[in-house]
């Protein structure tokens, strides 16, 4: 439980480094040969460092479970050879591979391991100080994604570690697949006139987190025809109960699983009974790795908080 609770702070602490987010299409696909894409490969990270990229990449670590899934999802799971340890149950992975925890690193086993690259979180830095140091100092090409904040942000991602592994078709693949699920809900959401106001609680009592604009599960409530209740708040937040039930939310999303239940949980506060989310028993559960971790799954926790918040209507 403390494992989980740990990982939903560490998330909360994120700064952004991009813009505010806003829904648009991802980049234009270009016509490249296979030659070509060998003599683009990236020159900065994500996060705007220089790097140099092998030309050849057969060993890789990954230290952050939404890069994990963006790899395996790419072809390249058999060529991981450690993981962060929120990585562990990610489908895909090759048996017997080490994990390290993506804040403090073992750097020596780390370099051990001789990898060609190493994609790491931003949320590594939070405090200012890079854990990797030591690695990029050997050499070994270090490539940082923090933790995007728009749906937008999210296709650069993908690309980015696509072309920097000489799949930029696989990436392009990805990124239309989401691109077609969010323009479905999209075009069912610009529809709904009457928008039910949604509260998300991503953090559960007694400390209670939530978040405004700026984050993309604040553009996923506005896709599906919903109101996010904070909306008029940034980022990542934390929030009390007293304004929660003064606010008044139509539905209530939950991606709480370090509790039991959370979803009872919610449903059983003292003073919570007279909301409207409680009265008709419109609380949900919405997958916690598809709506917190920033890669092209998110479009299943799309599917979900549509279904939950307007089944009679998505759920036709």
């Amino acid at each position: 439980m403390k494992k989980k609770i740990f990982l939903v702070m560490l998330i909360l602490t994120v700064i952004a480094l991009l813009t505010a987010c806003t829904q648009s299409q991802a980049p234009e696909q270009p016509n490249e040969t296979s030659e070509d894409k060998l003599s683009t490969l990236p020159t900065t990270d994500r996060a705007g460092n220089e790097i140099t990229v092998p030309k050849e990449i057969k060993k890789i670590i990954s230290m952050s479970p939404s890069n994990t899934e963006i790899l395996i999802d790419l072809g390249f799971g058999d060529k991981i050879i450690a993981a962060d340890t929120y990585s562990a149950d990610i489908p895909g992975l090759p048996e017997n591979i080490q994990f390290f925890d993506m804040m403090t690193p073992d750097v020596e086993k780390l370099i051990a391991l001789e990898p060609d690259v190493i994609y790491a979180t931003g949320m590594s830095m939070k405090d200012g100080n890079d854990p990797y140091k030591p690695v990029k100092n050997m050499g070994i090409c270090l490539a940082y994604i923090p933790s995007s904040d728009s749906i937008e942000g999210i296709y650069e991602d993908i690309l980015f570690i696509a072309e920097s592994l000489n799949v930029t078709d696989k990436g392009y693949e990805l990124i239309s697949d989401m691109e077609t699920k969010i323009a479905e809900i999209k075009e069912i959401g610009l529809t709904i006139k009457e928008k039910k106001t949604v509260y998300f609680e991503i953090a559960g009592a007694p400390e209670l987190y939530s978040f405004g604009k700026g984050v993309f599960l604040n553009e996923m409530i506005e896709i599906i025809g919903a109101e996010n209740l904070l909306s008029n708040e940034e980022k990542w937040i934390s929030v009390t109960d007293e304004a929660i039930v003064a606010a008044n939310p139509d539905i209530i999303l939950t991606n709480v699983d370090y509790i039991e239940n959370a979803v009872d949980e919610i449903k059983s506060r003292a003073g919570w009974e007279n909301v409207t989310a409680i009265k008709n028993n419109d609380v949900y559960y919405i997958d916690k790795d598809a709506s917190s971790l920033s890669n092209h799954n998110i479009v299943k926790a799309l599917q979900q908080m549509a279904e939950a918040v307007y089944p009679e209507i998505y759920l036709k």
